[in-house]
């Protein structure tokens, strides 16, 4: 058996935690490395105590035809990449890497070419993370430098 890169390693277990996200759309995962160890993750999901979409059999967005990455304020989830970083303390998450994975809840596919929203983009910068890892297949990742979104916020 040959022996995984560890970008893909973070990834997959960023997948795995994908599988606990409770959105009838698409699950994402995410997991925030730093020095080599997991500081946090963070599925997409209710706030605690409320009820998932998964539970409610309805997902409010879907119902109102509401296209990908419009909406939220009618989602109940909270985004893998908010419940990751709202897991860890800040001075941890400085220089740290966020691995993301998206899978498409209606056909079990990757979401290739996946991006954090802009809110989470804010909190990722605020969190000071360093950069995003996205997978787009099972071997295939972008990496994004989060200073290159601090240094070109008017045009992204």
């Amino acid at each position: 058996m040959e022996r995984i890169d560890k970008i893909n390693y973070y990834l997959d277990i960023a997948e795995t935690v994908s599988k606990r996200g409770t959105c009838l759309r698409n699950n994402y995962g995410s997991v925030i490395v730093k020095n080599d160890e997991i500081i946090s993750t963070g599925y997409t999901g209710a706030p605690r105590g409320r009820k998932n979409c998964i539970d409610l059999g309805v997902c409010r967005r879907r119902q109102n035809n509401t296209p990908s990455g419009a909406g939220y304020e009618m989602c109940r989830s909270v985004h893998s990449e908010q419940n990751a970083i709202i897991s860890s303390k800040r001075k941890d998450m400085i220089g740290s890497t966020l691995y993301l994975v998206g899978i498409n809840k209606r056909n079990g596919e990757y979401i290739a070419d996946n991006y954090p929203c802009t809110l989470c983009k804010r909190m990722i910068i605020n969190a000071g993370i360093e950069r995003v890892v996205m997978r787009d297949d099972k071997k295939k990742y972008r990496i994004e430098e989060v200073q290159d979104w601090i240094d070109h916020d008017d045009t992204l």
